[in-house]
C-alpha cells in the first residue's frame, strides 16, 4: 500500500519539523540560542507549502472522499478533517503574521509567535492522531483493491519527499527538508549555520 507508506512518511516529516520548531523556540525563549530568523521563516513556509497545499488535497481526493462512498462509518471524523483542511489558509496566516511581528521586533512579538506556534502544533498533533487512530483503520476495513490501486497511483504521482511532480515552479521538499535539518542546531539538526536559500 504505497499510499499508506507515503502518507505516514509525510506525517513523520511534518512531525519532525514541528518538533524542531518547538525545540528552537524553547531554546530561544530560554536564552540559550540566538534566533535564526531565516530558519524560522523557512520552517513556517514548509508548513504552509507542504502539508497544507500538497498533503491534505491528496488525502481528501484519494482516501477520505472514496471512503465516504464506501461507508457512513467515521462520518463525523471525516467531516471534521474536511473542515480542518478547509481552514488551512487562516491557520497558516496566523502563524505567518505572528512570525512577521516577531521579526519586526514588535514588543511581545516572541511570546505571540510562541503562542501561535503552540496553537498550530497542538492542532496538528490532534489532527494527525484523528487520521491515524480513527480514519486509517476504516480505510483498511472498507477499501477494495481498486480503491487502493487508485490511491497508490495518486500518492506515487505526487510524492514530494521523493521528488515526484517536481516540475518547473514546484518546490523540492526533500531538498528543503534536508536544508532545514542541516541548518538547525544540534541536537535536532546538524548545526551547519544559518539557513540560506539555495
Amino acid at each position: 500500500m504505497e499510499a499508506m507508506r507515503i502518507l505516514m512518511d509525510e506525517h513523520q516529516s511534518l512531525a519532525a519539523i514541528i518538533h524542531a520548531m518547538r525545540h528552537l523556540i524553547g531554546e530561544i525563549g530560554a536564552g540559550r540560542l540566538e534566533a535564526d530568523q531565516g530558519l524560522l521563516a523557512a520552517m513556517v513556509h514548509y508548513l504552509e507549502a507542504y502539508p497544507e497545499k500538497r498533503h491534505h488535497p491528496k488525502e481528501d481526493r484519494y482516501l477520505f472522499g472514496p471512503l465516504r462512498q464506501r461507508t457512513g462509518e467515521g462520518a463525523a471524523a471525516l467531516e471534521r478533517l474536511e473542515r480542518e483542511h478547509g481552514e488551512a489558509e487562516g491557520r497558516i496566516q496566523a502563524l505567518e503574521s505572528a512570525l512577521a511581528c516577531y521579526r519586526a521586533g514588535q514588543a511581545g512579538g516572541f511570546e505571540a509567535f510562541r503562542a501561535a506556534f503552540d496553537t498550530y502544533a497542538t492542532f496538528y498533533r490532534e489532527h494527525m492522531l484523528l487520521e491515524e487512530r480513527e480514519v486509517l483503520p476504516l480505510l483498511h476495513q472498507y477499501f477494495t483493491a481498486e480503491d487502493w490501486a487508485r490511491a497508490d497511483a495518486g500518492f506515487l504521482a505526487d510524492d514530494p519527499l521523493r521528488g515526484t511532480r517536481t516540475g518547473k515552479g514546484e518546490e523540492d521538499f526533500a531538498r528543503i527538508f534536508t536544508k532545514l535539518v542541516e541548518a538547525a542546531p544540534a541536537p535536532i539538526g546538524l548545526g551547519a549555520g544559518p539557513y540560506r536559500e539555495a
